[in-house]
Order: C-alpha cells, then structure tokens, then sequence
C-alpha cells in the first residue's frame, strides 16, 4: 500500500517529473489518489516517460525551468524536488546550470514550499560523499569530496541544496526532508544517459564490447526504482520531521565485473569486454549504510539485483528492438581485452 493511500487528497508538485525516477514517483503518486503537477525543462527528461498520463484527470504538465522562480495557483501540499541531471555524462555536458539547476532550483522551490506551507522533499545523493573514505557512508560522513574537480558541479551543488534545506528548517520556514538517494536502475532510464546499468546492457544487446572504467574491481550498489520510489513517499510522509539526511540505496555491494558478466549472462550476448581510463574523482566503492532508513522509515530494498535487471533488460530490448535469444548451450570463458599498461588505470574506480 502506497504510504499516502489512507490519507487525504493531496496536491503535489515533482520538479523533474519526466525524468527517469521522476516519473515513476508520479505514477506512484497518481495511483495512491493526488493531483500531481510535473514540472519539466525535458533538458534530460523524456516526454515518452510520461505519455500515458497525459491524459489523466490528475495529472498536469508545466514546461518550465526550476532555475526560474515558478509561481502555482493552486494549493501545494508536497513538492518533490528531482530536477537536475544525475548522470555524470549529463551534468558535466553544461556544469554550470547543473549547479545552478541544484542551488538555484532548490532554492525557488524552497520559496515556494514556504509560500504554500508545503511539505519539501530534496532529491539529493550520494555524490555528497565523493570518494569516500569512510565504507559503507553513513549519514554522519561528511564526505571526500573535490571541490575543483569535474564532477564537482553536481557534487558541491547536491551538498548546498541540501545546505539550503537544513537552514530554512532551522528557521521553521519549511518542513524539508533530504534523501540522499545511491545508485537506482531501472526502466525509463534512457540509452545515452552515461549510467554504468544503461550502458553494460545497451552495448551487450547492441553486440559491443562492454566498456570497463579502471580495474573493474570498484563497487557500485544498485536500488531497483521502485524500491526507491516507496522510500521517498516514506520520507516524505515521516512524522516528525527526522531533522537529518536520509541514505535510500540498496546496501548490497557489487564489484562493475560481476555487474557486467550478469549482463552477458541474462541478455545471451556474445560481447567481451573492453577497458578504459578510469573518469577523475570517480569514487571506489560505494555502498549505503540504511540504518537510518530501516529505523525512521521501516524501509529497505525487496527487489533483487537479477530480478531488476531483468525488468530493464527487457525496457532496453523494447527501445532497441531487439529479439530475446534462444537458448545456448553453455559457452567458453567470455574474452577480456588485455587492460592498458597505464598506472592511471590501477586506480579502483568506475563511471557512474
């Protein structure tokens, strides 16, 4: 049962909403019974994420930057705050609205939560925590972030959105929630985004080598969307107010080479593997201490990594069209290209 479903109607805003987990919260929203307004620049969402809502009763769409001031006619009870591109191929793309998108954005949507008396919800992420040196992250980390690096405009970005929303709560201003949300997969996410889930699986069903970044051997740990959708409906609706940032990942920890064999495993593909210069400042290893989550919300994962991504496997085959194969017997050893002979690379790192 969705957290809302035995409460009143309510009016509710996503910021982002046509976006990869946007839109998925707004269909979680619809079917538990509130109006949801989307506002979307589509500088990275997609209008065919949120096609068949269109014409729903409930459903508005308003094109629109979060960058500038927005004014809504209506009552707002909840605005959930998603906009701003949240793969590094994307935010680096135009760094300097990625950090306007987060300060900015967070900021007029602050005003707006104010105006209305509305519930706040910030979309931040485990960027805050950089290359952490602290496994698994928990809440009280404070980060080893680079301030200067290329990254930087999405990472220092998220940690003053998130600045922004513990002050006004300070203030008694806004009632604002911070989920600090890890790596999430899924269907919707789009084939050119840069993830590292969309880009093993796009190259395997396209027949390409899958691109490895650095050894390999970092780790990543990857929430199904759904599951992660739940937890932000969860925060959200958490009384009292819980006055802290809130880690929403799965904490089951995979290294990007076992990630990449389960691809060529469940998509039949005969593709190798191919290995390239790890990105700047990319992070080691990853991997969401929940605790918090677990004893504010009662929420953790239920969706399992084969199971999930078999679901976007399957997202995938339809946008690529692609067959599913028949059968095989079993194969060989699959073929890793020879990694280059470049320090550089020994680095345990990996693109997001």
């Amino acid at each position: 049962m969705s957290p809302m479903s035995a409460k009143r109607r309510l009016n509710i805003l996503v910021t982002g909403g046509a976006g990869f987990v946007g839109s998925h919260l707004c269909d979680a929203l619809l079917a538990a019974g509130h109006h949801v307004t989307c506002l979307e620049s589509f500088l990275t969402g997609s209008r065919a994420n949120i096609a068949p809502l269109l014409n729903h009763p409930r459903f508005a769409l308003v094109e629109g930057d979060v960058c500038t001031p927005y004014a809504h006619e209506e009552r707002l009870d909840r605005i959930y705050n998603l906009a701003c591109a949240a793969s590094p191929a994307r935010y680096q793309a135009d760094p300097i609205h990625t950090m306007m998108t987060c300060v900015n954005g967070a900021a007029n949507m602050l005003a707006l939560a104010e105006t209305h008396g509305a519930r706040f919800l910030q979309a931040s992420t485990s960027e805050v925590y950089g290359d952490p040196e602290q496994h698994p992250q928990h809440e009280d980390y404070h980060g080893n972030v680079s301030c200067t690096g290329p990254r930087a405009c999405y990472d220092e970005g998220k940690r003053a959105a998130e600045t922004l929303c513990f002050d006004m709560q300070r203030q008694g201003r806004v009632d604002a929630r911070v989920a600090r949300i890890f790596n999430t997969y899924g269907p919707r996410m789009q084939r050119d985004d840069g993830r590292i889930v969309s880009n093993l699986i796009v190259q395997a069903l396209s027949g390409r080598d899958l691109t490895i970044h650095g050894t390999g051997r970092q780790t990543r740990s990857f929430c199904f969307v759904s599951d992660l959708v739940l937890g932000l409906q969860q925060l959200m609706e958490l009384e009292p107010n819980p006055v802290q940032p809130v880690n929403l990942g799965n904490p089951d920890e995979y290294e990007i080479l076992d990630l990449a064999e389960q691809v060529l495993d469940m998509t039949g593909s005969p593709s190798g593997l191919v290995f390239r210069p790890l990105p700047e400042d990319d992070p080691r290893r990853r991997r969401p201490d929940i605790s918090a989550a677990r004893r504010l919300l009662g929420w953790q994962p239920e969706v399992p990594l084969h199971e999930g991504l078999g679901a976007t496997i399957a997202h995938f085959r339809m946008q690529l069209d692609v067959a599913t194969p028949r059968p095989v017997p079993p194969q060989p050893p699959r073929r890793r290209a020879e990694q280059p002979d470049d320090p550089w690379i020994q680095h345990q790192g990996a693109a997001e």
